[in-house]
C-alpha cells in the first residue's frame, strides 16, 4: 500500500529526475570499479615485473660464472649445452645482453673501466668488454664493464 501511495505522490517529473540521478549513480559506481580493475591490473604486472627482474638480477652471477668456464675450459658437450641452455632460457624470459666491442660508449648502459686515448679519434668505442650487461626489457638490470677507446677527455 505504501508503494501504491508513494507512485501516485510522485508527479512523472520527480520519477525521471530520480531515475537520472540513480542512472548518474549507477554509472559513476561503473567507471569507480573499471578504474580499480585497471589500477589492480598495472599493480600486478608492475609487481610481476619487478619480481622476473629480481630472479634474473640473482641469476647474474650463475651466467657470469658459466661465461668465465667456457672462456677457461675445455669445451666439452655437458658445458656446451648447460651454456646454450641457461641462455635461451633467460632469453625466453626478456634477458637481453648489453655491451658489445665497436659500441658507441653509452654511460646509461655502460661502466667504462680504462680508457685509452687516441688523438683523432671522434668519439668513445668500447673497444673490449670486461663483463657483460644486462637488460630487461628497457630496465637495465646491470650495466657493462668496458674499456673505451675515443679522443682525451674535454676539459
Amino acid at each position: 500500500m505504501d508503494k501504491c501511495r508513494l507512485q501516485k505522490e510522485l508527479d512523472p517529473a520527480q520519477t525521471q529526475r530520480l531515475l537520472e540521478e540513480r542512472t548518474a549513480d549507477l554509472q559513476r559506481v561503473k567507471a569507480e570499479y573499471d578504474n580499480y580493475r585497471k589500477r589492480v591490473r598495472r599493480d600486478r604486472m608492475a609487481v610481476r615485473e619487478i619480481a622476473e627482474a629480481n630472479v634474473l638480477r640473482a641469476l647474474l652471477p650463475v651466467l657470469d660464472a658459466v661465461d668465465r668456464t667456457c672462456a677457461h675450459e675445455p669445451m666439452t658437450a655437458a658445458l656446451k649445452d648447460i651454456s646454450d641452455t641457461l641462455r635461451i632460457q633467460l632469453g625466453s624470459l626478456g634477458l637481453e645482453a648489453v655491451g658489445q666491442e665497436g659500441d658507441t660508449f653509452k654511460p646509461a648502459s655502460h661502466d667504462a673501466l680504462s680508457h685509452h686515448i687516441v688523438p683523432d679519434a671522434d668519439r668513445l668505442v668500447c673497444t673490449e668488454i670486461l663483463r657483460p650487461g644486462y637488460r630487461l626489457g628497457d630496465q637495465l638490470l646491470r650495466p657493462a664493464y668496458v674499456e673505451v677507446t675515443g679522443p682525451p677527455p674535454r676539459p
